[in-house]
């Protein structure tokens, strides 16, 4: 009798699941399906479960593939249910490649392409459906992204939008997804959410087409370059009663929101000055590096700067003064914004090819908050003191590398109606940001000449 072995969550089942039990059922003559517990899928960074375990499992139960179920609630189970039930394969999905190679020494490893196309159509009639996504632009942030859902339950990513034949075909081969390279509305036809990761310059019109469409939209900052568009834009989102969601993923970190509680809850008194810096030596032909029209320091780096000071001082500034430093080819290698509130003080640097101390600091009446870099992947901060030796340490890590799957989950929640208020990042923080993207441009223009 030749045994395989599978594992998942199954959360929301749907036909992508059913697939892909329907095919592994197939390599062999005994199928024993893992079913990941709460608790295991949590230490292992899932976001968003739905289903109860015992859902889920009648799930897995009801397609009649499975032979038999177990519960998988720990590290190294694999490893441990190979060996007892003497497996001879064991599969996963084609977007887990290399992830389980290490099992090979012990028995045969599949990775079944995943089901292009999935419907949105639950196998149960719950409130809750599978979010059938979509990515415009396929750069690697896009990548980045795509890897990342993975670990959020309830959305598939179907299909990619990229004029650049070339780039969107080993894109969508790499992902098993749906590629779109002529046709925007055909793609946005088949999605129920797009994801817009294309040039900074693209992303005002690839989010108003998607908007108009009535589907829900996650933007990589910055959104726009102008203050009124931004306004246009939240306001089209409430006309279509669609979520609009500015992807700037500091936001959504447990650490960030943390942060943002130590300081709001008095522990370093009145905040009189915030100073954010983030600045990177990246590759010379990135755009951050390269375009002197749309990339450059600010532009890449400056939404996240804006976070800190926009969340704890507010939108409401009296005064504000953008300086840049031009480099040879045009970009603004150096960046700084100055904030001046009716009582504080704050201050934004960016850098592209210019190397600085990247970290936070919040001056307060009775303390400061210390974030070093980077930052804006925060997963601790001190809060000190006038003596010295006292340091509160604080300590608030989160799953995975860069933070998209909180990103992710939050866009899921609000689509799904199940966020609360909107206070992680807000429309007003969102257009306020826009306001100074726009300054800022004007006055990269006047200093370039065109």
């Amino acid at each position: 009798m030749k045994k395989i072995i599978t594992y998942g969550s199954f959360d929301l089942f749907h036909e992508g699941h059913y697939r892909l039990l329907q095919r592994a059922k197939e390599l062999g003559d005994y199928l024993i399906v893992g079913v990941t517990t709460e608790h295991y899928d949590h230490q292992r960074g899932k976001l968003n479960l739905v289903d109860p375990i015992m859902t889920r499992i009648q799930n897995v139960k009801d397609t009649g593939f499975a032979d038999e179920i177990i519960v998988e609630d720990h590290e190294g189970q694999k490893i441990e249910d190979i060996q007892k039930y003497g497996i001879d394969t064991f599969v996963l999905g084609s977007d887990w490649v290399g992830k389980f190679d290490y099992l090979k020494q012990y028995c045969n490893v599949v990775y079944l392409d995943r089901t292009p196309n999935i419907s949105s159509t639950i196998i149960r009639g719950d409130i809750l459906k599978l979010i059938r996504l979509g990515i415009v632009g396929t750069g690697r942030i896009a990548r980045r992204f795509c890897l990342e859902t993975r670990y959020v339950s309830g959305v598939e990513v179907v299909s990619a939008y990229n004029p650049c034949k070339d780039e969107l075909s080993s894109f969508a081969t790499e992902f098993s997804i749906n590629a779109f390279s002529d046709d925007y509305d055909k793609f946005l036809d088949s999605v129920d959410a797009v994801y817009v990761a294309s040039p900074n310059e693209t992303h005002a019109d690839y989010v108003r087409r998607a908007l108009e469409a009535g589907k829900h939209v996650l933007c990589e900052k910055p959104m726009t370059f102008t203050y009124q568009e931004a306004i246009e834009l939240y306001a089209l989102s409430k006309t279509k009663e669609v979520v609009l969601m500015e992807g700037i993923r500091a936001a959504y970190l447990p650490g960030f929101q943390h942060l943002l509680n130590v300081v709001s809850n008095g522990t370093i008194g009145e905040v009189c000055d915030i100073e954010a810096c983030f600045t990177r030596i990246g590759d010379p032909k990135s755009r951050e590096m390269s375009d002197a029209k749309y990339g450059g320091a600010f532009m890449e780096y400056g939404s996240y700067t804006l976070l800190p000071i926009f969340k704890i001082l507010g939108t409401g500034y009296d005064d504000i003064t953008i300086d840049s430093i031009l480099g040879k080819d045009g970009i603004d290698v150096f960046t700084k914004v100055q904030f001046k509130y009716p009582n504080s003080l704050a201050t934004s640097k960016t850098g592209a090819g210019v190397k600085s101390e990247g970290q936070l600091v919040i001056a307060g009446t009775k303390g400061y908050v210390l974030a070093q870099s980077p930052w804006w992947l925060i997963r601790s901060f001190d809060v000190r003191y006038e003596d010295p030796a006292i340091v509160d340490h604080h300590e608030v890590s989160f799953a995975g590398t860069d933070g998209f799957r909180y990103e992710i989950a939050e866009f899921l929640t609000k689509i799904n109606g199940t966020g609360g208020n909107d206070y992680k990042l807000t429309a007003d923080e969102s257009i306020a940001m826009a306001k100074v993207v726009e300054l800022f441009m004007n006055k990269r223009r006047s200093q370039q000449g065109w």
